[in-house]
């Protein structure tokens, strides 16, 4: 009996185990960008001292611990198209193209997010942010989610999304559209390559939902000089065939 017990208790061990490995797999596989939790294994806090600052953590790690920034800008009124959430950026008449929707740290696998630690951005840094942002409202939840991760001030989280915008050319195609248009995905990806020559395939990805475009993802180095190639982001791009390209409202 006691045998047979024993085989029933490793049996069901194995299982657990085996279960473990594919719930952590299959996250892996599922979580990058802004649509997941951070993938980095918690860390024990150090002490002050060692290393200089002491890092704010959470359980994606320390501020300042990532490997590079991905730019998203969102394509406006594709955007608003399928979502019509963000109101002020959504009213017709704004003509919005290409926005900043934020500059995430990234890893090379998920990201980290809400970094503990961090104080509200100042009304002189929400001031930096202008013209950066569609509104301040998304601004705010920007450096909540992602800034407070970079290891740095609002006003100076806000200057490196303006030279992280500044660095990258939109293309004549996407700069005052008067028409819908209609294009396959790796077209949108060559417009950009074209107009960014420093920018290479694996270096950015392009992003749909229902066959409409959202936004494109250009991945940067941590000091924002070059482009860098970024697997698991490119491995998330769009696989329609063709999408449509809404004008600006």
């Amino acid at each position: 009996m006691s045998s047979s017990r024993n085989i029933l208790r490793l049996a069901l061990a194995a299982g657990a185990f085996a279960l473990g490995l594919w719930t952590v797999r299959a996250g892996a596989e599922d979580c990058v960008l802004d649509n997941c939790a951070e993938r980095r294994p918690a860390q024990t806090q150090p002490q002050a001292g060692q290393g200089g600052e002491q890092p704010n953590f959470r359980g994606g790690g320390p501020a300042r611990d990532f490997d590079f920034y991905v730019l998203a800008l969102s394509w406006s009124a594709g955007f608003c198209e399928i979502e019509n959430y963000m109101r002020e950026q959504c009213d017709p008449g704004r003509r919005n193209g290409f926005v900043v929707h934020g500059l995430w740290p990234q890893y090379e696998q998920g990201y980290p997010s809400n970094c503990d630690g961090a104080r509200e951005p100042s009304r002189v840094a929400l001031e930096r942010a202008q013209g950066l942002f569609p509104d301040e409202r998304l601004a705010r939840y920007e450096w909540r989610k992602h800034g407070t991760c970079a290891g740095k001030s609002p006003s100076d989280y806000f200057a490196d999304v303006a030279r992280a915008r500044d660095g990258v050319a939109i293309p004549p195609s996407f700069a005052h559209p008067q028409s819908d248009q209609t294009y396959a995905p790796i077209d949108v990806e060559r417009a950009f390559y074209a107009a960014n020559p420093r920018l290479r395939p694996g270096m950015m990805a392009v992003g749909c939902r229902r066959g409409v475009l959202q936004d494109v993802k250009i991945c940067l180095s941590k000091d924002l000089r070059e482009f860098r190639a970024c697997p698991e982001v490119v491995r998330r791009t769009c696989r329609a065939r063709e999408i449509s390209v809404p004008a600006p409202l």
